[in-house]
């Protein structure tokens, strides 16, 4: 079984930024897609970005410009770098993993096994 552990939300201004890490444990096999999804309240789930283990990266369009998403495969970490913070990036941001490959084009909550249990990020304007 796989834990994956989110930190480093918090509250900030407009403008500002923020490192949100996930740390993984508990797998005897390899993750082979990681991913980083957020919910605001009274909405949806959505993605936000997946990387390979490769490094290959798939971005929301919406958000590609601003949040970067990273790993350390040695360290079993994940990592999301949101820059630019708008009031409507207030969201619970959660940490995802799957043993199988990133789905080509597409992040979505179904191509994923293993959940985190989010970090909260907060802008103020």
């Amino acid at each position: 079984q796989v834990q994956l552990v989110e930190s480093g939300g918090g509250s900030v201004q407009a403008g500002g930024s923020l490192k949100l890490s996930c740390a993984a444990s508990g797998y005897g096999y390899d993750i082979n897609c990681g991913a980083w999804f957020r919910q605001a309240p009274g909405k949806e789930r959505e993605g936000v970005a997946d990387i390979d283990r490769a490094g290959r990266t798939i971005y929301v369009d919406s958000l590609k410009g601003r949040f970067t998403i990273s790993q350390d495969n040695a360290k079993n970490m994940l990592y999301l770098h949101l820059n630019s913070l708008k009031p409507e990036d207030t969201a619970m941001y959660y940490c995802a993993a799957a043993p199988w490959p990133c789905s080509p084009g597409t992040v979505v909550a179904p191509d994923f096994r293993y959940w985190g249990q989010g970090t909260q990020v907060t802008v103020s304007s």
